[in-house]
């Protein structure tokens, strides 16, 4: 059975009979290109129903399985267009600053080709759907006892999706998008943006532009950055660069330039085994490759940044980047917000 990488002991029930049973199950199914995953799933369910779990235990894997496989259904799509997840409180009313903010950044951010995921409920998420409009948007709600009914706007519409976990709903906002907006919130939006820069931060997931935006003369965003800095930057809990992670601003608009702006050279990026394969819109002149060598050598472990204009052997299964040039290099990975300073930097080049 495939499904296992060269000099790894097959995953398997450790049953022979049981396991070719499996592997003849998804060949009755039909062919696939994931069907050595698929028998690894089917694996998994029965190792768990061998181990004799709790029942409650199961039914939490099991719930969760079907959470994550409607949504990535959903989103599967949609994969081409650039996301933006807005976060903020549901208790913001519709007169407020804050609210009619958002409403206005979602309606520009959609203007420049993007769409807007929220948590489908009221407040800043009504905000952010109202912008957007349900064609250009996605909800993904999570069943609470009380004031997270889906919003009008996302309540009929197919891209909602209701969650009973809130790890599997925290995995889709961040997996499906490739920009992060915060607004004026309660417990919940410091919690999703608390992991969002903890996962920047430590490499889990890809650099992305981060904003935290509030009304003119709100000192909201400003009181948050002042305690990250006098207790957590002051004590050695984080480093100065982490702080550059987030954008502050009080303009809608400028919000939507700095998340554009975050793509405008720069694509995606992947490791191959050791190397750091950085995805780039248009080849970079020798002048330019030279300078991000010179300035950022001390994020390369060893060589240096080099240009491709093809790609890898391992990127087979990304043809929709084959177009796209690559900057590849040994990325030193003891501080991962200089990622971003180097994404910056890339994208200062775009005009040139």
């Amino acid at each position: 059975m495939n499904g296992h990488f060269k000099g790894h002991e097959p995953y398997q029930t450790g049953n022979s009979k049981l396991d070719q049973l499996i592997h003849e199950l998804i060949h009755q199914a039909g062919p696939g290109t994931n069907a050595d995953l698929a028998e690894e799933l089917i694996v998994t369910a029965l190792k768990v129903h061998m181990d004799n779990l709790d029942r409650g235990d199961m039914k939490m894997l099991n719930t969760a399985v079907k959470e994550l496989r409607q949504s990535l259904k959903m989103f599967e799509g949609y994969r081409a267009v650039r996301k933006v997840t807005i976060f903020g409180s549901a208790r913001t009313p519709r007169n407020s600053p804050d609210y009619l903010l958002a409403e206005k950044f979602a309606k520009a951010i959609v203007q420049k080709g993007w769409m807007v995921i929220t948590g489908a409920a009221s407040g800043i998420m009504q905000a952010g759907n109202e912008g957007a409009g349900s064609k250009k948007s996605f909800g993904l709600n999570i069943q609470l006892p009380f004031e997270q009914e889906a919003n009008p706007v996302m309540l009929t519409d197919p891209k909602l999706v209701t969650f009973k976990y809130f790890f599997t709903r925290k995995l889709m906002f961040l997996r499906e998008s490739h920009a992060t907006v915060l607004c004026p919130g309660g417990f919940g939006t410091h919690d999703e943006g608390f992991e969002t820069l903890t996962l920047v931060q430590t490499g889990k997931t890809d650099p992305r532009a981060i904003v935290c935006l509030d009304a003119p003369g709100s000192d909201y965003w400003k009181e948050f950055l002042h305690f990250l800095r006098h207790q957590l930057l002051h004590q050695g809990m984080i480093h100065e660069e982490d702080m550059d992670l987030m954008y502050v601003t009080h303009d809608p608009l400028d919000a939507v330039r700095y998340v554009t702006d975050f793509y405008k050279m720069y694509h995606s990026m992947r490791y191959i085994r050791d190397l750091l394969v950085v995805r780039i819109e248009k080849p970079l002149k020798e002048v330019q490759l030279e300078l991000l060598n010179q300035e950022f050598k001390s994020m390369i472990k060893k060589g240096k940044i080099t240009q491709s204009l093809k790609p890898f052997e391992e990127e087979h299964n990304a043809p929709h980047t084959f177009h796209l040039t690559r900057l590849a290099f040994y990325f030193k990975r003891d501080s991962f917000a200089n990622l971003n300073k180097l994404i910056h930097r890339i994208n200062s080049f775009a005009g040139n």
